[in-house]
């Protein structure tokens, strides 16, 4: 089990995700983990998680780590750093020592900030060192079970109607969530009163009770409230549906053309970090996402576990960041400070 120093006070297209190799990822399956650097890891390595306990990135980062640890025959020690919409640990983690024993687990925030922020204090590329894409994930625009719609299409027609009269909780300005519903409404898909939170789950426990009407997230944190009732699915930002929860119409398909809004979670670390230790890590991250446990856990949950190279790994946040600042740019989407 993963060690647990919690301080708490969702990046990349499906269409390029699809694009990793099957034949590269077999080759890092058939590598040892250890056998590429014998003296490393030596001690426990420590797993920044720039969000607070119990959302989508500490979910799949716990599941993942797990495994990870009884590959590499050392604890992860994650430490939950939430805060200004994951970088306040992203900083945490680019300041720390370049060795191997500091990582990170981002999610799709690492590219937003960088396309929304213009004064980040550090450079979301050049200041780490990717290690691999471990998930992709939709996201789920959900409702409390008391609002009057039954899919988006209905719910941004009541938003026409009502406008600014219906609220939604994030996990944190530029998030995921702010940013679908920000793209559902420059689609003339209603208008709605951000509420901003820390993390997801207060938010979600705020939406399950009805202190906020709605919400848009990343999977994972919705199916199990989704399965029980407690609240109602209107739409996946993907541009296909998702196998868990197949019933649920796209946002596209429901009369959003070209919509689509994806989530990636993916392992960082700090700047020029050993080859040797890049080449362990990322090998070990690929053999947890190949083990069928951990791929049941994540696909029950609206997760697909990926595992790419870190050179696939570092053009697709690349090519995320650039695509994310040109919709920022015509959207007209701003988060404090931005």
């Amino acid at each position: 089990m993963t060690q647990d120093t919690r301080r708490a006070p969702a990046f990349l297209s499906p269409a390029a995700l699809l694009s990793i190799s099957a034949a590269a990822i077999a080759v890092l399956s058939a590598l040892p983990v250890q056998a590429q650097a014998q003296a490393y890891p030596a001690k426990p390595i420590r797993m920044i998680v720039p969000f607070p306990p119990g959302g989508n990135t500490d979910i799949i980062a716990r599941g993942v780590a797990n495994r990870m640890q009884e590959l590499l025959g050392q604890t992860f020690v994650i430490e939950n750093r939430g805060g200004a919409g994951s970088t306040i640990g992203t900083e945490v983690l680019a300041r720390s020592p370049a060795d191997g024993y500091v990582v990170g687990f981002v999610s799709s925030a690492h590219v937003f900030n960088a396309a929304i922020l213009p004064k980040l204090p550090y450079d979301s590329i050049k200041d780490f060192t990717m290690l691999g894409v471990a998930a992709d994930v939709p996201t789920l625009v959900v409702a409390h079970p008391s609002l009057p719609v039954k899919n988006v299409r209905e719910l941004a027609a009541l938003a026409r109607k009502n406008p600014g009269k219906l609220n939604y909780a994030s996990s944190g300005s530029g998030t995921v969530g702010h940013l679908a519903m920000e793209l559902l409404t420059s689609m003339n898909g209603g208008s709605y009163v951000h509420v901003p939170y820390k993390g997801s789950g207060q938010a979600i426990t705020d939406v399950v009770g009805g202190y906020v009407i709605l919400m848009a997230a990343s999977m994972p944190v919705f199916v199990s409230h989704v399965k029980a009732g407690k609240l109602k699915p209107l739409g996946v930002t993907s541009v296909k549906r998702s196998p868990a929860l197949p019933d649920v119409p796209t946002i596209a398909e429901q009369g959003f053309p070209g919509y689509e809004v994806s989530s990636g979670f993916g392992m960082i670390a700090p700047a020029n970090i050993p080859a040797n230790v890049v080449k362990v890590v990322n090998s070990a991250l690929v053999k947890a996402l190949q083990d069928p446990g951990v791929r049941e856990r994540l696909s029950s949950q609206g997760a697909e576990p990926v595992g790419s190279t870190p050179e696939q790994h570092d053009q697709l946040v690349r090519s995320e960041i650039a695509r994310w600042t040109k919709i920022v740019k015509q959207v007209g989407i701003k988060v404090d400070g931005s």
